[in-house]
């Protein structure tokens, strides 16, 4: 896990909506980016090296106060050695919590959530780079947007929470997430490799005994609110031709129209602003 190009990018978008403070990272945090590259965006001389991590860098080009790092294992020399998958003892809280790639590695995932809000002070901010899309194999957990709406919500304890992503060949764009709205899913597939980049502020004590999917929570709250419109039902109409046509010789000739009107009419759900859900974003006016 480290900062790679995306996640450089997303810290300097994160340090512009707050400092970094003192800083814990959720593993050692390496630093990934090409050293010509990394010159380029931070406008360093030649001569910088900041080796493999990130603390000096951290330190010197984000003004952090501190950076210190949470580890289960030592081989990397960790500040504190510590197993997320348990409830950590935490003697003193950061301004900026990093999870740089770390998250999907950790097989109890609800407690190592738990365990990063508490490491994160009081109007301090959360930042998780993560695997989203076709990273498959690459630790225990791939990610939805979903999550991180429903778990950094106000009624939670959370502010300012945005969900970008960002194609892993693609280093121009992000494509920031809308919250799911009146019982829609969010659902995006993509023929790259995605990161989810989350950022969100705890604005107060926080509780995750609330964490629901949005969508069962507006069909349920429906059955109770006769104001409140019901999910619209998919279109029919291909559906009546497959059942008219059953057990006869129409039904291949059906099934191909299902198919064509699913195709014209499915909402499109790509990496792409032809999915109603993202918002193409240019990564430098943001940073």
């Amino acid at each position: 896990m480290g900062i790679d190009t995306h996640t450089l990018k997303f810290l300097i978008f994160a340090s512009r909506k707050k400092p970094l403070g003192r800083v814990a990272t959720i593993g050692r945090a390496g630093l990934h980016v090409p050293k010509d590259k990394l010159r380029k965006i931070m406008k360093l001389d030649r001569e910088v090296d900041y080796g493999g991590y990130c603390e000096d860098f951290l330190r010197e080009q984000f003004d952090a106060s501190a950076v210190e790092s949470f580890d289960k294992s030592d081989y990397e020399n960790a500040t504190h050695i510590a197993d997320m998958n348990l409830p950590l003892k935490v003697s003193s809280a950061y301004d900026t919590v990093i999870d740089g790639g770390c998250l999907e590695h950790i097989y109890n995932l609800p407690q190592a959530l738990e365990n990063i809000s508490r490491l994160c002070a009081d109007d301090g901010q959360i930042i998780h780079v993560l695997p989203a899309n076709n990273l498959c194999g690459h630790g225990f957990w791939q990610f939805s947007p979903e999550l991180f709406f429903s778990l950094y919500s106000k009624s939670n304890g959370y502010d300012e929470t945005q969900v970008f992503l960002a194609d892993v060949t693609n280093e121009q764009q992000w494509y920031e997430v809308h919250r799911p709205q009146k019982g829609e899913r969010v659902e995006i597939v993509s023929s790259a490799s995605v990161f989810a980049m989350v950022r969100t502020r705890r604005a107060g004590s926080f509780s995750h005994k609330n964490v629901t999917q949005s969508d069962y929570e507006y069909i349920w709250a429906s059955h109770n609110d006769l104001d409140r419109p019901s999910p619209q039902p998919k279109p029919p109409f291909a559906g009546h031709i497959a059942k008219a046509a059953k057990s006869t010789f129409l039904l291949p000739l059906a099934r191909s129209a299902e198919r064509s009107w699913q195709r014209l009419f499915r909402p499109k759900k790509s990496l792409s602003v032809a999915n109603p859900h993202l918002k193409k974003c240019e990564i430098e006016l943001l940073c």
